[in-house]
């Protein structure tokens, strides 16, 4: 009788270890490729070891079960597997949990259509910049910028391609821009990108430079790129924090100021606050 009950909590606590590979398959094909992913693999390994050692143990032991405190090692081994089993699937479902709220918390601050960051994201951010600004005394500027005559692109050939435009418009400049930099759909066509520690002139270089390659690039829709006449471009207004403004609204409205002069004299240029 002492056979069988052991034999029962260690097959039970061996099938509960492969029950366990289950969900550590799956949470591991959830996890980026990494270090975290790789001790996961190495867990596995040794859970497959474990195995081995269950099914070792049946036959070295078979002829020292005596008594009933014999028993002992053998329910170590069945609440082993079953520690192991739930450790396994709360880490999945820890696991899923936290990747579905990374996934809406992307979308809580990503903009839908260009795939940058959206507005809720740009006031917030540039709050902090700010904060950050006035207590270390660090420059700080942005840019607005604006594609010309965006409207024509819809009115002819529909929003379907001026849609398509913005959304190539605005991961080219998270392409082009620094590491530290922020860009974020402002509104409309209009693209803001937040340059923390970056002086005014910095900034404008930064503007003519994302003006260049904007101008150079291919946005619309390849039976389109052979018109000339319909060459994408964009006016920006670059501003640069200081302390008397009052914060974002005031630092947006200059720069917004530099890009309607940038409209008025002529588009396709980068126009600096001051």
């Amino acid at each position: 009788m002492l056979h069988l009950i052991a034999v029962g909590l260690v097959l039970a606590g061996a099938v509960l270890l492969m029950l366990s590979l289950v969900p550590m398959r799956r949470m591991i094909a959830e996890l980026p490729e990494g270090a975290l992913r790789n001790r996961w693999r190495l867990l596995r390994v040794m859970i497959v070891a474990f195995l081995l050692g269950y099914f070792g143990y049946l036959p070295a032991s078979w002829r020292t079960l005596q008594v009933s405190g014999d028993l002992m090692a053998p329910a170590v081994f069945f609440l082993g597997g079953w520690f192991v089993f739930l450790v396994s699937r709360l880490s999945l479902r820890t696991a899923v949990d936290i990747r579905r709220l990374v996934l809406l918390e992307q979308e809580n601050i990503t903009d839908p259509l260009t795939g940058v960051f959206n507005r809720r994201y740009l006031e917030r951010r540039l709050a902090d910049e700010i904060a950050l600004s006035r207590r270390y005394d660090l420059p700080l500027s942005v840019l607005l910028m604006d594609i010309d005559r965006f409207k024509s692109i819809n009115d002819t050939y529909g929003h379907l391609e001026g849609d398509l435009v913005l959304h190539r418009l605005a991961k080219l400049a998270a392409h082009t821009i620094r590491e530290t930099d922020v860009v974020a759909r402002y509104g409309g066509e209009e693209i803001l990108v937040i340059a923390p520690n970056t002086a005014i002139s910095t900034a404008e270089t930064l503007a003519e430079r994302l003006r260049v390659e904007i101008q150079a690039a291919s946005l619309l829709s390849p039976d389109l790129q052979t018109d000339p006449s319909l060459k994408i471009t964009v006016s920006i207004g670059v501003a640069c924090f200081n302390p008397t403004m009052r914060g974002n609204r005031e630092l947006i409205n200059r720069a917004d100021e530099a890009l309607y002069r940038a409209k008025g004299a002529g588009r396709n240029r980068v126009v600096v606050d001051g």
